[in-house]
């Protein structure tokens, strides 16, 4: 029986949605309260839907033929027509409930009780006082035009009818160059400012050239597009086009896309700009070298000056030939490789660089000197994907996956943490699609894939993340108790945590588990005696004489304290970095100890930071 039921429940027929607002409105229509009498007949057969915007002409008068109020200028009106979007705008009820029923062109008289015009309970749309909302109103509408409607702002204020639709799906935005034929007229067709000959107007979006409603529409356009966007006042700001918008209550502009340059600011501060002069092939950003990739570029360098000096140039200084690298491994400067991520084939860009993501953290050319801003204009020829393992065999995948943790090992003696370990990770993503066979390839695997998460802990650890080197240490021992190195690497990062309990219980367990480790675990204790010694001294003598002190004198005590706690940390420190030399036999080399971080944390996911803006002692790479 429970089956039955659950049956029951699940082929029952959804709720239907309650009812809208409008209709429940319109259950106050009665017979005989909204009459309609056509005047002129419109053209076609399609009539206004929601979603529509509609633009008519109204005059209203009383039953004797007095003119309350209109739209027409020999009526007393501004000849300018009223604009709606059927189920977004507030209207009438007689109005919400007639207009859909009008034909393109069609002139009709709504006759229409006070409860279905302005004397409705609860109306949404006010009059003025003296207006008769409590008598019966006659209607007459000129239906001009009715369309889809993309609605960009909430409130109506600006309305886009796209006449011809453009090319591919990227818009204008902040900081890009744009070119357009634009002409703006009133409401009444009255035209102001036309750019419809000669140049197209350009402007630099974002940067308050052009109206606000008018760069909100255009952000919405592709190339090519041509379009009307309606704005309304409080959306005509003043600009370099239009000047005067002073007594304007609504315009039209008629806008065609030309071109648009993409402009990107890659650190959001606007010291790294890279700007498209020329467009590549494909669509962006599918297309672009976004994953580590054998990169061929010509490229100009010159220094950011009034000469333009050129210091570099692929074409001349290499014999004609391209510039080959591959990304993600610190090969060219930072600024240069986040740039050419975001390029597509054939695509040519400049690039703006500030030194610090130039060459004041590269090796730097003879004729460039210290500090120098760069602009460099780059060509992308085209890359090549990273292999795929999809058909290798165990051991090609296993060779091609030593040759990537080699280069990540390299970029970690270099002091490019981050790099280094956007490599490790690489792997050991591609390593969830691996299946060894047998039980040797199994135990290959298994022991490459731990060698890779502590090398991972090991680049976490530098970067100062000690939870998440503790974290990565924990995937190998879950796996293997017994892993002594796992041990190792993971009591390091609790000691420089802090957790020196969790240390020191780690560092016995490698002595109880092998005794060929315990002078790398003595050593370890050692130094952790040393760091608790010191932590002990720093709060006696910072608590030392606290409580004999008077009252209005406590707030001295710490102060006092404070210039001595420093120079104790920077001696700690320098304790580490000598006791951690001596303190294990692994096979490993020495690292640079800088604290170097490399672009690539701030562009993906692998890194601490996502495009935002964008240590202990040596670790060990195994």
């Amino acid at each position: 029986m429970a089956v039955e039921k659950d049956a029951e429940q699940e082929f029952q027929p959804q709720k239907k949605k309650g009812p809208s607002d409008e209709d429940k409105r319109r259950k106050k229509i009665t017979p005989g309260s909204l009459m309609k009498a056509l005047m002129r007949p419109g053209g076609g057969d399609s009539t206004p839907s929601d979603g529509d915007q509609v633009i008519y002409h109204c005059t209203i008068r009383t039953l004797d033929g007095v003119v309350v109020e209109s739209t027409r200028s020999q009526l007393g009106g501004k000849d300018t027509p009223i604009r709606h979007v059927l189920g977004k705008s507030k209207m009438i009820l007689g109005l919400l409930d007639g207009i859909p029923t009008m034909l393109k062109g069609e002139v009709a008289m709504f006759k229409m009780k006070p409860q279905l015009h302005y004397g409705e309970d609860d109306c949404p749309v006010s009059v003025p006082s003296g207006f008769p909302k409590d008598d019966e109103l006659h209607f007459e509408i000129e239906m001009i035009d009715f369309f889809k409607a993309k609605v960009i702002s909430d409130d109506l204020g600006v309305v886009k009818k796209v006449i011809t639709e453009g090319q591919g799906w990227e818009s204008p935005r902040e900081p890009y160059e744009v070119k357009a034929w634009i002409s703006a007229k009133t409401g009444d067709g009255k035209m102001i400012v036309s750019h419809s000959q000669g140049e197209p107007f350009f402007f630099t979006f974002g940067k308050s050239e052009v109206p606000k409603g008018l760069e909100m529409g255009i952000g919405t356009m592709t190339r090519g597009e041509k379009a009307v966007i309606y704005v309304t006042r409080q959306y005509l700001t003043q600009s370099p086009f239009m000047p005067e918008v002073e007594g304007v209550d609504e315009i039209h502009f008629d806008v065609e896309l030309v071109h648009f340059i993409q402009v990107r600011d890659m650190l959001g501060d606007g010291r790294l700009i890279k700007r498209r002069i020329r467009d590549g092939k494909g669509d962006f950003p599918m297309d672009c070298p976004l994953q580590d990739s054998l990169l061929r570029v010509h490229y100009k360098g010159m220094l950011l000056n009034e000469e333009k000096r050129v210091f570099y140039d692929t074409r001349t200084d290499n014999n004609g030939h391209p510039l080959e690298f591959s990304s993600g491994e610190g090969l060219v400067p930072e600024g240069f490789e986040m740039c050419v991520r975001l390029m597509l084939p054939e695509e040519i860009a400049q690039v703006t660089c500030p030194p610090d993501y130039a060459y004041d953290k590269f090796p730097r050319p003879a004729n460039v000197p210290e500090g120098a801003h760069i602009l460099w204009e780059i060509e992308l020829l085209g890359f090549d994907m990273p292999k795929d393992w999809t058909g290798l065999n165990f051991q090609s995948i296993m060779d091609d996956a030593e040759k990537i943790r080699s280069t990540g090992n390299r970029l970690f003696k270099e002091g490019k943490y981050e790099l280094a370990k956007a490599k490790y990770d690489k792997v050991l993503r591609e390593f969830n699609h691996v299946n060894p066979q047998d039980d040797e390839e199994g135990k290959v695997f298994s022991d490459t894939r731990n060698l890779l998460y502590l090398n991972v802990a090991a680049c976490y650890l530098k970067m100062g993340e000690c939870r998440k080197s503790i974290e990565t240490c924990n995937k190998v021992i879950e796996a293997n108790p017994a892993h002594i190195k796992a041990l190792y690497r993971r009591g390091m990062a609790y000691m420089q945590a802090g957790d020196f309990e969790e240390a020191k219980n780690d560092f016995n367990m490698m002595i109880k588990l092998d005794k060929s480790s315990e002078p790398d675990a003595t050593a370890a204790l050692l130094k952790l005696k040393q760091k608790e010694q010191e932590i002990e001294r720093k709060q006696r003598k910072q608590f030392k004489g606290l409580f004999d002190k008077k009252p209005g004198e406590i707030s001295d005590a710490g102060t006092e304290e404070k210039a001595d706690q420093i120079t104790s940390e920077d001696q700690e420190n320098v304790k580490e970095e000598d006791a951690d030399s001596n303190s294990s036999d692994e096979s490993r080399e020495a690292v640079d100890d800088a604290r170097q971080r490399g672009w690539f944390s701030l562009f993906w996911p692998s890194g601490s930071r996502i495009f935002s803006a964008l240590g202990l002692q040596r670790c060990n790479i195994l």
